[in-house]
Order: structure tokens, then C-alpha cells, then sequence
């Protein structure tokens, strides 16, 4: 579990979490205009005044976890729902910017199989 392999995707994967987490907050990266359906949808989930906030930190706490290497497979859980809604927004509403959602799904799918052990009692009978 502690190959170079593995501590340079877990890192990697808490860098972007923690700077598009952080960007949601602070918009310090200019990002592309969505095509107008995202942008809507965008639109509604800020109008709600705690979405969006919720997601970001979600994502900052979870990125500095793996970053810092604390309960690493609770982390990696607790994004497979985050990363999933990322893609299918992507996938749906705004395809020419998949290629950020593609990879934290790969890198989050890689950890998971590199935690793999980890998640045994949670399928025992």
C-alpha cells in the first residue's frame, strides 16, 4: 500500500481536492463558461446558500486527509459519491471539461483497489 506508485496518486488526488475545493470558495482559478444547462444548474445549487460551501469543504477535508495519509480508506469512501456526482455533471452537462472529473474518478478508483483489504469487513457476512 505504501509503493511510490500509491503515495504519489493519493497526494496528487488530495492536491486537486483541496484546490478546486478551495476554489469553489474563493474562485482564485478562472475557469472556463459552462455550456448554459450547467451554468443553471450551477446557479441552482449556489442559490441554495450551502451546497456548494458543503461540497467544498467536503473536498478540502478530504484532500487534506489524503494528503496527510489520516483514515486514507474512510477518505477515499466518503469521495466515491462526490467523484461520481462530478463526472455525471460532466458527463451530462458539460463534456468538453470532463477531463478533471476523469481523473479524479481514475485516481480515486486506483486507491480503493490499492485499499482493497481494507474494505473486506464491510462485505463479510
Amino acid at each position: 500500500m505504501n509503493s511510490k506508485f500509491t503515495q504519489i496518486v493519493r497526494i496528487l488526488l488530495g492536491l486537486i481536492l483541496v484546490i478546486f475545493g478551495a476554489n469553489k470558495i474563493y474562485s482564485f482559478i478562472p475557469l472556463p463558461s459552462p455550456p448554459p444547462e450547467a451554468a443553471s444548474f450551477m446557479e441552482s445549487l449556489a442559490a441554495t446558500g450551502y451546497v456548494l460551501t458543503v461540497v467544498a469543504v467536503l473536498e478540502i477535508i478530504i484532500g487534506l486527509m489524503l494528503i496527510f495519509r489520516l483514515w486514507v480508506p474512510f477518505a477515499l469512501l466518503v469521495l466515491v459519491p462526490i467523484s461520481l456526482n462530478i463526472l455525471l455533471f460532466h458527463l451530462f452537462l458539460d463534456v468538453p471539461a470532463i477531463g478533471t472529473a476523469l481523473l479524479v474518478v481514475i485516481l480515486n478508483g486506483v486507491l480503493l483497489y490499492k485499499n482493497r483489504r481494507k474494505y473486506k469487513p464491510l462485505f463479510a457476512e
